[in-house]
């Protein structure tokens, strides 16, 4: 334990190298932990010295896991462009004056892939120029640091700028855990929670469960970091990690990098997890030196008993995995939890009847574009050249970060890749999000794509909703490209050569971090000016990409009663369902042009078909949103029932926006996932669940509902549907729900943020 004379806290070490006055607080975390122990008197794992480490109240807070909620201080925020505009507008009516720690955007989710990355992003900046300049100014006017299109992917930034060892951060982005890489708690949050740290409003969490992942044996060969969350998301599945933390440990750690271990932890978002992390390593000292945050690294070593598990720490569930046996993986199609070794991969893909023909390979994204990923694929690439091979599928490659991008140009990585017919990308999210300009296929023609991203459900990429989309490591698709097919497996089987002859790919090779040294490329961070008050955010009422927000009405206090069912959901409804991507991501600064597309990929159980309702007042059918908006403007909530995991996927709070924008009172499912649940409870809805998911059948499309209790609404205390069937009969079901104290005030106030609006300016009236 650390004295007064030593304590660790006596030395300032900046967060990063680029924002003044902002210090790592490890002194928290020890002071905290000193608590915490006392309390629980037991070894603790990782993720909980780190969370409870960053608790506002450790003396009285409730530490159970899988039951209380946390009240959390976390060091820094991140948001993306397409998920800020909101915050942004959220925290401008909030009142406050600047934001209360630090807070960066990044913009990378509006620069639509189509001819190669300078066209595009020049193309980009012209269309979205008053985003941009709404973003830049009003990241200027409350103190947030601003980075330009053309910086890369925020996960990559944050690694490469802002991650540390034990640090607590939240993203408005499901990736965020990407930051783990580096030992630091990072989650996947909507742009209300962002709202509620950056207004100073402490961050609330349910105590996370935690899930081990024991790594034995030593990566080699084709195996990849990406394979081991591909295995782990084969047992754990899309919803197996929610409400928990998973944690990796164990002598195999040793054989990943840093940035492979934030491969690792990025798609963690897949198996609906909090967040994923490491234990602090001589891997991530030596990324942190590479990108010039030599200090962090020192000062992390000094702390670094706080930066790992306990001995005989206690989780949940423990997961084994031999990194020694592990094969390549291909994950899908239209899920990322269907996973296959490369070894019955080919009997998989005939199998099922599966495109064999590859029709387009992409690597890239926020989960594997490091220098490492790009310097084994570029060994891929330059072994077939040498023996005269070209691309028989497309190939396109995203650098993750201007630094990146820069780096491997500098070494030869892109033009290894442009010499086999590879078309580099703009650096931003491009196809992984569905911002691809797709030319080669028609909209429902079957075909077959694999990516190093991590996601992949259904049109996820480019809207084709018969698009078989696998995920695997950058490896395995760069190796896809020039066999063109599904079937090939690079560990096994041969090509030829120009010259005739066959020739086996040798194992990938390629360095960790550059020889040389990062090449930053071009400055595109704006940080925030000296002189903040003449800055002027405008935002044009007539404008069709911003819209300034509208509080919601708090609830009117009466029981509902007879409400219609907008859509019965059928089967899997992710926050792409509910709220696409794609050319839709313009609008996500106007909430009610985005309310447009609520719900229109979700599978309507009545019909089979998807954004075809029936208006249960008039009659007649029509889309979703249509609907929806008609019951609003005549007075009429309603409700939505949906199947299990509902939500699962991106942290988009326009998922929960939308549905309240348009009139909804009640989402109602079998089961949801975590981030969303949580952005319907910051807007005012009433995310509710069936005691007995099997209740699910007993509701039909045309019932009318009503919800008994709200009158008595309290945390732990169930509710009552009541459904009333078509021909006069009706089932009373139980409905559970996980709202806190806090949550139902959320409720009662129509949403968070105008409780949040209350608490500033009873702040600012007494300062």
């Amino acid at each position: 334990m650390a004295t007064a004379a030593d304590r660790i806290g006596d030395t300032k070490v900046p967060m990063s190298l680029l924002e003044k006055g902002a210090f790592i607080n490890y002194q928290r975390i020890e002071d905290n932990l000193v608590i915490v122990r006392d309390r629980l008197q037991r070894p603790l794992t990782l993720s909980e010295k780190i969370l409870y480490g960053h608790l506002d109240d450790p003396h009285n807070q409730d530490i159970t896991r899988g039951v209380s909620y946390l009240k959390l201080r976390p060091d820094r925020v991140a948001c993306q462009d397409a998920t800020a505009q909101m915050a942004l507008l959220q925290f401008m009516s909030a009142g406050m004056p600047t934001a209360a720690v630090p807070t960066t955007v990044h913009c990378d989710h509006l620069i639509e892939a189509q001819v190669g990355g300078v066209k595009d992003l020049a193309r980009a900046i012209n269309i979205n120029k008053e985003v941009y300049d709404f973003l830049a100014t009003a990241t200027a006017k409350y103190g947030l640091g601003f980075w330009k299109p053309g910086s890369g992917i925020i996960h990559q930034i944050i690694l490469e700028n802002y991650a540390f060892p034990g640090g607590l951060m939240i993203g408005t982005d499901s990736h965020t855990p990407n930051a783990g890489g580096l030992g630091m708690v990072a989650c996947g949050v909507g742009g209300a929670d962002a709202v509620d740290v950056m207004a100073g409003i402490p961050w609330e969490l349910k105590t996370p469960k935690v899930i081990g992942v024991n790594l034995t044996g030593k990566i080699s060969g084709w195996t990849t970091p990406k394979d081991v969350i591909l295995k782990v998301a084969g047992i754990l599945t899309v919803k197996g990690g929610t409400g928990a933390i998973v944690e990796y440990k164990g002598p195999g750690v040793e054989s990943l990098s840093a940035t492979g271990m934030a491969t690792i932890c990025n798609m963690g978002a897949e198996i609906g997890a909090t967040t994923s992390l490491f234990p602090f390593n001589h891997r991530m000292v030596d990324y942190l030196k590479a990108t010039k945050r030599g200090e962090i690294a020192q000062y992390a070593q000094r702390f670094a008993h706080n930066l790992r598990a306990d001995e005989n720490a206690e989780y949940d569930q423990v997961v084994d995995i031999n990194l020694s046996e592990l094969e390549p993986h291909i994950n899908g199609p239209f899920t990322p939890d269907l996973a296959t070794p490369i070894s019955k991969f080919k009997d998989a893909v005939e199998k099922n009847g599966w495109p064999a023909e590859l029709k387009v390979a992409l690597i890239g994204s926020c989960t594997n574009s490091s220098y490492e990923d790009m310097s084994r694929s570029a060994s891929i690439a330059r072994e077939a050249a040498e023996h005269g091979l070209e691309i028989k599928s497309k190939f396109t490659i995203t650098p993750g970060s201007e630094q990146v991008r820069a780096t491997i140009e500098r070494d030869g990585q892109i033009g290894a890749f442009e010499d086999v017919g590879g078309l580099v990308l703009a650096n931003a999210c491009g196809p992984c999000i569905g911002q691809w300009d797709r030319q080669d296929v028609k909209k429902g023609e079957a075909n077959s794509i694999i990516t190093s991203y991590n996601r992949n459900f259904t049109g996820r990429n480019d809207a084709n909703p018969a698009t078989h989309a696998f995920v695997a490591s950058p490896d395995i698709v760069t190796a896809f490209a020039f066999a063109g097919d599904l079937r090939f497996n690079p560990l096994t089987d041969s090509l030829t050569g120009s010259d005739g002859k066959p020739f086996k790919f040798s194992d990938p090779s390629g360095n960790e971090l550059p020889p040389r040294g990062y090449d930053p490329g071009q400055d595109t961070f704006q940080p925030p000016p000296e002189d903040r008050a003449s800055v002027n955010v405008a935002v044009d009422p007539k404008s069709d990409r911003l819209q300034l927000l509208k509080p919601f009405a708090p609830w009117d206090g009466k029981t509902p009663e007879d409400l219609p069912i907008l859509i019965k959901v059928k089967g899997k409804c992710t926050t792409d369902h509910i709220s696409a991507g794609g050319p839709w991501l313009k609008y996500r600064g106007h909430l009610e042009n985005i309310s447009q597309n609520c719900l229109i990929g979700a599978i309507n159980e009545e019909n089979g078909e998807a954004n075809k309702i029936r208006n249960q007042v008039t009659g007649s059918w029509g889309g979703v949103p249509e609907v929806g908006a008609y019951y609003r403007d005549h007075g009429i909530k309603w409700v939505v029932i949906g199947d299990h995991n509902y939500g699962e996927g991106s942290s988009r709070e326009h998922a929960a926006l939308e549905p309240r924008f348009l009139g909804g009172l009640a989402i109602i499912v079998r089961s949801f996932a975590r981030i969303h649940e949580t952005n319907l409870k910051k807007q005012g809805m009433l995310a509710l669940t069936f005691a007995d998911p099997e209740d699910y059948t007993k509701v039909k499309p045309t019932d009318k509902v009503s919800i008994l209790g709200l009158e008595s609404f309290a945390p732990g205390k169930n509710l009552t549907l009541v459904a009333k069937h078509e021909d006069g009969s009706k089932d009373e079901i139980e409905l559970a729900h996980s709202f806190n104290e806090g949550q139902i005030e959320w409720f009662k106030a129509g949403s968070a943020l105008n409780l949040v609006r209350l608490t500033v300016a009873d702040c600012l009236l007494c300062s």
